[in-house]
């Protein structure tokens, strides 16, 4: 593990937060390249991530402060949660930066679904170079141990462990690499605005549903975790979104058709 990357007699730069960066500036690369191949400016990729940085961290953190502090903690502990690098989040940044990036497309009036697919692209390959950061980190979010041949021990993480556990955050890598890959190789077969965000709502929603049976996160309803919860309503979302999209194009299709002229002559 390589929770720090530079060590300078007491100051310490840990590796989540570059890789962090590094996530953002790669989801940036690719909604500017989606942006400029649908014709939109590729400037307003900048808008987008700035939106999504902000919403996303900041929603992160809200959540841990108010859901997940202990309810006895002191001011001096809450100061310190608020502005310490741990307790992001996924489902809180999640959400938060979800609403922002859609101000940011309505504020400038964009196409709401096309703009959405660019956007989930880059948020599939900027999240799956975020979770290199914590398994570089060791920060806790590794899973149950395991005896499988790729379980691993964290003794220098940042939350250490000597047991042999399932690495989540490769898991999770790995996933976020495959959800990115389709999207990208389908996005010029996808031609419904909107389709390819519902499809990596679905996808990101599976992958974190999936990886949540092996994490350490405490189950709150039905045996899932709030993190499975929130990935279902993903699931269901992208679920109705895509059919949504498909009996609104077949009844268009259907309708163009009933509208063609009577062709002359009997059947």
């Amino acid at each position: 593990m390589y929770p720090y990357w530079l060590e300078i007699g007491g100051y310490r730069l840990p590796t989540f937060g570059p890789m962090v960066v590094l996530g953002f500036l790669a989801a940036h690369f690719f909604i500017k390249k989606e942006l400029q191949r649908k014709g939109a400016d590729p400037e307003l990729a900048s808008s987008i991530i700035t939106a999504a940085i902000l919403g996303g961290l900041g929603g992160a953190k809200l959540y841990f402060v108010l859901f997940e502090l202990p309810a006895q903690a002191s001011w001096r502990e809450f100061f310190g949660a608020v502005f310490s690098g741990s307790g992001l989040t996924w489902y809180g940044g999640f959400v938060v930066a979800a609403a922002a990036i859609v101000w940011v497309i309505r504020r400038h009036g964009l196409s709401l679904g096309a703009t959405a697919d660019a956007s989930g692209i880059g948020l599939a390959i900027g999240y799956a170079i975020g979770r290199i950061g914590c398994q570089l980190a060791g920060d806790g979010d590794y899973g149950v141990p395991t005896d499988l041949p790729w379980g691993m021990a964290y003794p220098d993480g940042v939350v250490p462990t000597l047991a042999k556990v399932h690495p989540a955050p490769v898991y999770e890598t790995l996933m976020g690499l495959a959800i990115f890959g389709v999207l990208w190789s389908a996005r010029k077969r996808i031609t419904i605005p909107g389709l390819s965000f519902y499809l990596y709502l679905i996808m990101t929603g599976m992958a974190r549903l999936s990886v949540e049976f092996v994490r350490l996160n405490p189950r709150v309803l039905w045996g899932l975790t709030s993190a499975q919860l929130i990935s279902v309503v993903l699931m269901v979302v992208g679920v109705g979104g895509v059919v949504y999209l498909l009996r609104t194009r077949r009844g268009r299709r259907g309708l163009e058709g009933s509208l063609e002229p009577a062709r002359p002559g009997g059947e």
